[in-house]
């Protein structure tokens, strides 16, 4: 960046530098992800006061190209994945639709007794148990989503053996043949991130997250999983298209 902004202008010096900022931004001098400089260090580069600084943050704050984070500093936005809820999507062409390389790391692969709400939601026998597989997924490298997806066991056991590091709905299609169809009893809550999960994602406690809960379930009606996913909102976007307003 560099000192540009001219005062015998009848241009106000804020949208001057807001136009800087913006374009700095565009041409990828400030990287998406990445901390602009201070208030203090910004007036020092552009000879204008903090309250022009100020202004002009808070208008690209305003317009979505900013994003401040209390404590931390002002951050370039990040590019957000867009989802539209009514479609049955998984995390990898979710990516790939919105130009982003996905990529999984497993991090739990567990043999659990099931609770009572488990067995319930489940459609379980008592002596019966469920495979626990939590996968961190990542797009272009950010880590997006903590995935905790409950299988019916044994006869998800086949993927204790699969690395799980690609689409998992690719592969029960293309290797074992179960294709997966339907998703029932869905909704999105919004959580803060807890001791469990912040470190996980690379995020303090307390920041807010979208919880998405499904139940997805093959050609055949059967369940595949429970999935209780968590998504970094800072980086995600739900949306609706073509609804109808019904009385």
């Amino acid at each position: 960046m560099t000192a540009t902004l001219i005062s015998n202008t009848k241009i106000p010096l804020y949208k001057q530098l807001k136009e800087e900022l913006k374009n700095s931004i565009k041409n990828g001098t400030l990287g998406h992800g990445e901390k602009i400089p201070t208030e203090t260090e910004l007036s020092e580069i552009y000879k204008v006061s903090r309250i022009t600084i100020r202004k002009a943050i808070e208008e690209l704050v305003r317009e979505g190209l900013l994003l401040k984070k209390q404590g931390k500093g002002t951050f370039v936005q990040q590019n957000k994945i867009q989802r539209k809820i009514d479609n049955l999507l998984s995390f990898t062409e979710s990516c790939e639709i919105n130009g982003m390389i996905p990529s999984s790391i497993v991090t739990k692969k567990e043999i659990l007794i099931p609770t009572e709400e488990q067995i319930k939601e489940m459609g379980l026998k008592k002596s019966e148990k469920i495979l626990f597989i939590q996968r961190i997924r990542f797009a272009d490298g950010f880590p997006i989503m903590c995935e905790n997806n409950y299988f019916p066991y044994p006869k998800f056991d086949f993927l204790i053996s699969e690395p799980l590091t690609t689409s998992l709905y690719s592969l029960l299609k293309d290797k074992y043949g179960i294709k997966v169809d339907s998703s029932n009893n869905s909704y999105i809550d919004i959580v803060c991130a807890g001791s469990d999960i912040a470190p996980l994602m690379q995020l303090s406690n307390g920041e807010p997250l979208f919880f998405l809960y499904t139940q997805m379930y093959d050609d055949k009606k059967k369940l595949i999983h429970i999935g209780k996913q968590f998504i970094n909102s800072e980086h995600y976007r739900f949306h609706l298209n073509n609804t109808r307003y019904s009385k």
